[in-house]
Order: C-alpha cells, then structure tokens, then sequence
C-alpha cells in the first residue's frame, strides 16, 4: 500500500468514527429523551410528524448502524458489513432530509452526513465481497 492510500485509509477511518460517533450520540439522544420533550426541543419539531414508537424506531437504527460502524473497527467478522452499516445510515438521512423538506427546514446536515456516510460505504465496499 502506497503513502496516498494510507493516507486515505487513515482519512476514511477518521470518517467513519466520527460519523459513528455522530449517530450513536444523536441516537441516543432520541432513545433517552421523552417524546414531549424532543417535540418541544429546539430543531427537533419534526418529531410532531411521527408517533413516539417511530422516533424509537428511528433513534435504534441509528444507534444500532453506528455501533455497527463502530465495532467493525474491533471485531474482524463485522468489517464485511462496514459498507452496509453506511449504507443504512444514508437511508435514514434520505429520509431525514425528506421530512426537512416537507416541512420547510434546511437539509445541509442531513446531506453532510449522508455524505461522509457514503464515503464510508464506497471506501468498504470491497469488504463485502466473499472470501
């Protein structure tokens, strides 16, 4: 492996840790806030547009790639599924986005997310093939 891909490997890594870091806060934040609490929270109205048990959802699937991400750092078995990982957490800032527009809000985090998400996907995505 030449300097730039190490360089690049090393640039991604950081990527993907800090977007793990992201949505595992983020999530968590949903998790372990009441509902009537998120609703009235600052930029987090858009609550109002789903039921209490979609927001769970949501905030597990976050949690949930994000560790993924994250323990794919540790444990060899889950690097093949880094890409997949990735990859659910752009769905959920598609639909993030999505909702934003609906009600008139900007998108830019959602897209900056999504993004370096999917510099993460496309970086891992030769993990998934079979070995």
């Amino acid at each position: 492996m030449g300097m730039k891909n190490k360089f690049i490997n090393v640039l991604v890594l950081i990527i993907q840790g800090l977007v793990s870091l992201a949505f595992l806060g983020a999530g968590c934040m949903k998790l372990l806030t009441p509902y009537d609490a998120l609703a009235i929270a600052p930029n987090m109205g858009w609550v109002l547009d789903f039921s209490p048990t979609s927001v769970l959802v949501i905030a597990s699937s976050e949690v949930l790639f994000a560790v993924g991400m994250l323990l794919s750092f540790f444990i060899e078995p889950l690097k093949k599924w880094t890409s997949i990982f990735a990859l659910g957490l752009i769905a959920i800032m598609l639909g993030a986005a999505a909702t934003h527009i609906g009600r008139g809000e900007p998108i830019a985090p959602n897209i900056v997310l999504a993004s370096f998400a999917a510099i993460v996907a496309i970086s891992r995505r030769n993990r998934l093939k079979s070995h």
